[in-house]
């Protein structure tokens, strides 16, 4: 996925996630810093939302399983990875990839993951914390190895 593709998917869940969340549209620009006839027009499918909405978006309803089901996995993750190109630091842990992720390398310390939304790959350790994320697959098996030696 590219940032056009996320703010396209983001914007056209934008209600949903209001309707999900409980918010009036009156709260829900309030939240996002927009006037309600923006909202209006993202809901309505008329515009589409800018980057930075859809970042604050991502960032305050990161627990909504509409943007999780949509974007795979934790919405902020993916949204970061897409505004840095790669994210290599230990991180928060994740859940270790049940539901959005298939496993393509596996060692005793180290798992190289894919999503199968977002298509982006990360490296988690045993214990299911976040220790790589890339959208670039070369880059990701290269992290992965160096990580393995």
């Amino acid at each position: 996925m590219d940032k056009q593709q996320i703010v396209e998917t983001v914007s056209k869940k934008i209600r949903l996630v209001r309707h999900e969340k409980g918010f009036t549209q009156e709260q829900m620009a309030e939240v996002l810093g927009l006037s309600k006839k923006t909202l209006v027009q993202i809901e309505k499918e008329r515009s589409l939302a800018t980057w930075t909405c859809i970042v604050a978006v991502c960032a305050l309803f990161r627990e909504s399983e509409i943007l999780q089901n949509v974007l795979g996995d934790d919405p902020l993750e993916v949204i970061e990875l897409l505004a840095l190109d790669t994210i290599e630091m230990p991180k928060e842990k994740t859940m270790g990839g049940k539901v959005w992720w298939k496993l393509l390398e596996e060692n005793d310390r180290f798992k190289l993951q894919q999503n199968m939304v977002s298509q982006h790959y990360r490296i988690i350790d045993q214990d299911h914390y976040r220790w790589f994320s890339s959208f670039d697959q070369e880059e990701a098996c290269a992290y992965f190895k160096k990580l393995s030696e």
